[in-house]
């Protein structure tokens, strides 16, 4: 529905029934039906064809009749004469410089009775409702918009469509889009996020609520295949075949198949200590993955799963109190990591040197091998604790 267009100009205004007739004609309709049974089909047609007086909240078009300083005239055939007077008139103004009498004009009912009885109208409510209509339209039918991205914020991203501010949550974005950060900092989600502002990207709606005024969109297609449906093809233990479509710090995205991609999280790449997947892999590379977990509609793969279990080995050569060499591959905030063998790495506590960190380092040196004793040996659950044994 146009909120206005132009037509030829009323010279008279078209005779209209007062509100309220309608209901009146339909009972004296009622009265003189015949007693004997059920009304005439012809009646009955007849009773079916009378419009429904208008109600608050209603939508009405009808042309305009007359404009004044203060009030606007719209005849509402059968049922009266709508107004646009007072703050309504005052919210309209721009909208009715631009009208002229003979303009088919639409309007939302927001009172009946009141000022000599005329049914009085908004134009701007109209005009929202309008627009929400057709949001509602948008959803139903699949519509995609390319629309510019005109803020950010820590959870999304903020869109302006047809004056009404929307909003596309960072779940609703695709994969190319998503802000891939590891520890979930938010400051850094907005980073990633205030990169795409400026952006056109293509888009859906997803959600309309007019009262709360809130209106939701999704890049991701709709018609691509219910992402549920796809992983639920897919079971723990799978090895699979995929695409390297992203490299972070924490881990490595692989596409299985259109509409699916995983993670194969840092610690999910190798035995050994992994310090930088972009340094191990390119986009677009073929690797072999094993789903190792599925959870809602996310799926875990795991790259080092498809290789020998150095701890297996490691099971049968080293007890609790071995002393053994290692080389210091890692500081972490706990201590020093030791390599025993490939795959194969032990902590060695900062309390051994008084909780020091500075202590720690001056006396075991990054890439140089000492001798520890192994305080704790659990190969099931890949975990090994050392302590330093100082060379007498």
């Amino acid at each position: 529905m146009a909120l206005f267009g132009r037509k030829k100009k009323i010279e008279e205004t078209p005779t209209s029934l007062p509100l309220g007739r309608a209901e009146e004609e339909k009972k004296e309709i009622e009265k003189v039906a015949p007693a004997k049974g059920k009304p005439t089909e012809g009646v009955d047609a007849f009773l079916e064809s009378i419009p429904t007086p208008p109600a608050v909240d209603d939508l009405v078009e009808g042309p305009v009749i007359s404009i004044d300083k203060g009030a606007v005239y719209v005849d509402l055939p059968p049922f009266g004469t709508g107004i646009i007077f007072g703050r309504e008139f005052m919210n309209a103004r721009d909208i009715i410089k631009k009208i002229n009498v003979g303009d088919i004009v639409a309007g939302k009912v927001v009172g009946i009775g009141g000022k000599e009885g005329y049914i009085e109208i908004s134009l701007k409510e109209a005009r929202q409702a309008i627009i929400w209509n057709e949001a509602e339209d948008a959803i139903r039918e699949k519509r995609v918009f390319e629309l510019p991205i005109t803020d950010a914020n820590k959870g999304g991203l903020i869109i302006n469509w047809q004056g009404i501010t929307g909003f596309l949550p960072a779940s609703q974005l695709k994969p190319e889009h998503y802000p891939r950060i590891s520890d979930g900092d938010k400051d850094k989600i907005l980073d990633e996020l205030r990169k795409l502002v400026g952006e056109k990207l293509s888009v859906t709606i997803i959600g309309v609520n007019p009262k709360e005024g809130k209106l939701i969109f999704s890049e991701k297609s709709p018609e691509t295949k219910d992402k549920e449906n796809i992983v639920s093809k897919y079971a723990l233990g799978d090895e699979l075949t995929g695409e390297v479509t992203g490299l972070v710090d924490f881990g490595v995205f692989v596409k299985i198949e259109d509409g699916l991609e995983g993670l194969v999280h840092i610690s999910e790449i190798d035995w050994g200590l992994v310090e930088n997947p972009k340094t191990m892999f390119k986009i677009g590379e073929k690797v072999r993955v094993k789903v190792i977990e599925i959870k809602d509609d996310k799926i875990s793969l795991s790259i080092k799963a498809l290789k020998e279990n150095p701890w297996k080995d490691a099971a049968k050569a080293y007890k609790k109190d071995d002393v053994v060499e290692g080389v210091i591959i890692k500081y972490n905030k706990h201590g020093a990591l030791a390599s025993i063998e490939e795959g194969v790495a032990g902590l060695i506590h900062v309390s051994e040197f008084g909780g020091s960190e500075e202590k720690l380092r001056e006396k075991l040196e990054m890439g140089k091998v000492y001798s520890f004793k192994i305080t704790l040996f659990d190969p099931k659950e890949q975990k090994m604790a050392l302590s330093f044994v100082e060379k007498k």
